[in-house]
């Protein structure tokens, strides 16, 4: 379960954000997952809230957006991959580049002062 590993990085930030803003509190983190990065976004859930139980930054709450994978055509035309199927829908290239939906990344943090 690499989820739980993340949810502790993802809490590592925020309290190196909150260090930075001595006398604020962090209210909630959002974080965008791609489709292609593997992770369960449940299990991240679960994990995040077990490593924040107890702590000094319950009920610090964590807001997952799912980003799906989206491909790049050369014609210009840009698509929602689905059923693995990376041909162009407007010209029916095969090479077509994925330029979203492998990212795992802290998006925002509300910080309340």
């Amino acid at each position: 379960m690499h989820e739980l590993g993340i949810a502790a990085s993802i809490l590592d930030s925020v309290q190196a954000e909150a260090a930075r803003h001595a006398g604020s509190h962090i209210s909630k983190v959002g974080i965008r997952v791609g489709e292609l990065s593997g992770v369960d976004s449940d299990a991240l859930q679960f994990g995040f809230e077990c490593l924040v139980k107890g702590t000094d930054f319950e009920p610090l709450a964590l807001e997952i957006e799912a980003v799906p994978r989206v491909q790049h055509c050369s014609c210009g035309h840009e698509f929602r991959m689905t059923d693995y199927d990376p041909h162009c829908a407007r010209c029916g290239e095969f090479m077509t580049q994925c330029v979203s939906g492998d990212q795992l990344e802290i998006a925002f943090m509300e910080v309340d002062e």
